[in-house]
């Protein structure tokens, strides 16, 4: 039976996050599809992964039996993260954005488990692998919007699990999330509603079609 890797960087629990309750929903329709499956949870907000630091850095480009004692610490760390991601059949993604990009949760995750050679450039590990990134946000950023452009979430995402690592990305956006909780927003509550009730069907919809495609 198929592995699901799920991970959620929002600050906020489900109550008050769009990105935990669409992913939430992901979930749950796999697991539907998928009742003897497997779901690994991963909270970064809750558990955040350190940021990278040298000898992380460093032990990647260097022979196993050079690394210091302090090199394989931190390797040892990179390797769960990244032994977890490849065993994965397909991953969801909760990435709010926060002040016009990922959170730093998120990056720090993604630091440690790109490694060239090995899950990221030629022959990559994790090239093909089915990723849905459920991509939040509390305006609006489409084509025709003032803030067109300004959207580093997407994009950088696009870059990084696509190009990157090769990954067969794919994206569900719940847009205009602040609505119901900012006054001068009032009025695009109706079109923040109508985005949240597509984002929901489209979990469903995307992590069932992935279920039954890894079980053929």
């Amino acid at each position: 039976m198929a592995t699901l890797l799920h991970l959620d960087s929002s600050l906020f629990t489900t109550d008050g996050s769009a990105s935990r309750t669409v992913t939430a929903a992901f979930s749950k329709a796999w697991e539907e599809q998928h009742p003897g499956g497997t779901v690994v949870y991963r909270d970064l907000a809750a558990t955040p992964p350190p940021h990278l630091e040298a000898d992380g850095f460093s032990a990647a480009f260097s022979a196993p039996d050079d690394l210091t004692p302090e090199q394989q610490t931190a390797f040892a760390k990179r390797l769960e993260l990244i032994e977890e991601l490849e065993k994965a059949d397909a991953v969801v993604i909760g990435a709010p954005m926060y002040n016009i990009t990922i959170p730093s949760t998120l990056k720090a995750w993604l630091d440690h488990i790109i490694i060239i050679g090995r899950t990221a450039g030629e022959g990559a590990s994790l090239k093909g692998k089915p990723v849905t990134v459920v991509a939040s946000r509390g305006g609006a950023y489409g084509p025709g919007t003032p803030r067109e452009g300004f959207d580093y979430v997407q994009n950088y995402l696009e870059a990084v699990l696509g190009t990157l690592l090769g990954m067969d990305v794919d994206f569900i956006v719940p847009e205009l999330t602040m609505a119901p909780t900012n006054p001068a927003m009032a009025d695009l509550i109706p079109l923040y509603e109508a985005s949240r009730d597509k984002a929901l069907q489209e979990a469903a919809d995307k992590a069932k079609i992935l279920a039954e495609r890894l079980a053929a």
